[in-house]
């Protein structure tokens, strides 16, 4: 086995046209003893094509259309790094991200997971020190965070959303083991990416709402339910 530290684990689902802003980042990072692996997950675009440039730096994989919680599952099954960092295509990384959390957990070895503050288009989440308590009532910690691989309990492949909030609620449950809070915006994530959709707190108290709005709150909701009944909370 390589002398692995850390493997960046990236599902693409139709993005081309984002995940090299999203490698260059990685490559770009002053810490360097990483692997690379990317899970196409049935993508119609120009995945491959996009990806040309970085063949020799990437582990690459295909599957047909299953999901990102599928997508990771597969990539961790291939990766040899002894921390996960699960990114998201459309993910852009400061160059010190990796060293920080990194750093972070070697100061903090009973956090299972280092997380940070970040933007995702043009809302700043800046986040909090980890909160058992906190986390059961929201999700708050972004699945761009970087795990200890013995804490990493596999994805939920029936969900279709909060499975960033699943993973870090198994992890307490399974291991009693919260994260380390890093306390700086290290990554932004582009609006209309492979993040969950946001939506600012103001459109839930409109008295008027349009019919998009209306149907993502309501997926919203029901994914939130699904979460609490799953986990008892």
């Amino acid at each position: 086995m390589e002398n692995i530290k850390i493997s960046i684990i990236i599902p693409c689902y139709n993005a081309a046209a984002k995940v090299r802003r999203c490698l260059d980042s990685i490559f770009g990072q002053s810490f360097k003893d990483i692997e690379v692996i990317i899970v196409n997950d049935g993508s119609t675009d120009d995945l491959q094509a996009a990806l040309a440039p970085y063949r020799d730096k990437i582990k690459y994989f295909h599957q047909d259309n299953k999901g990102a919680p599928a997508a990771r599952n597969f990539g961790f099954s291939q990766c040899q790094g002894e921390y996960l960092f699960f990114c998201d295509a459309d993910v852009i990384m400061r160059h010190d991200l990796l060293g920080k959390m990194l750093k972070a957990l070697n100061d903090n070895p009973q956090a299972a997971y280092a997380y940070c503050s970040f933007r995702f288009g043009w809302k700043k989440f800046r986040l909090w020190p980890f909160d058992s308590e906190r986390l059961k009532k929201m999700p708050y910690i972004s699945m761009n965070s970087l795990i200890r691989r013995e804490c990493f309990p596999g994805m939920d492949e029936t969900l279709k959303k909060f499975q960033d909030w699943d993973l870090w609620l198994t992890i307490w449950e399974k291991y009693g083991r919260g994260g380390i809070w890093v306390d700086e915006v290290l990554f932004r994530a582009i609006t209309g990416g492979t993040m969950s959709a946001w939506f600012p707190k103001i459109f839930f108290n409109l008295g008027f709402k349009t019919e998009k709005i209306r149907q993502n709150i309501a997926k919203y909701d029901l994914a939130r339910e699904i979460i609490r009944k799953k986990h008892g909370i």
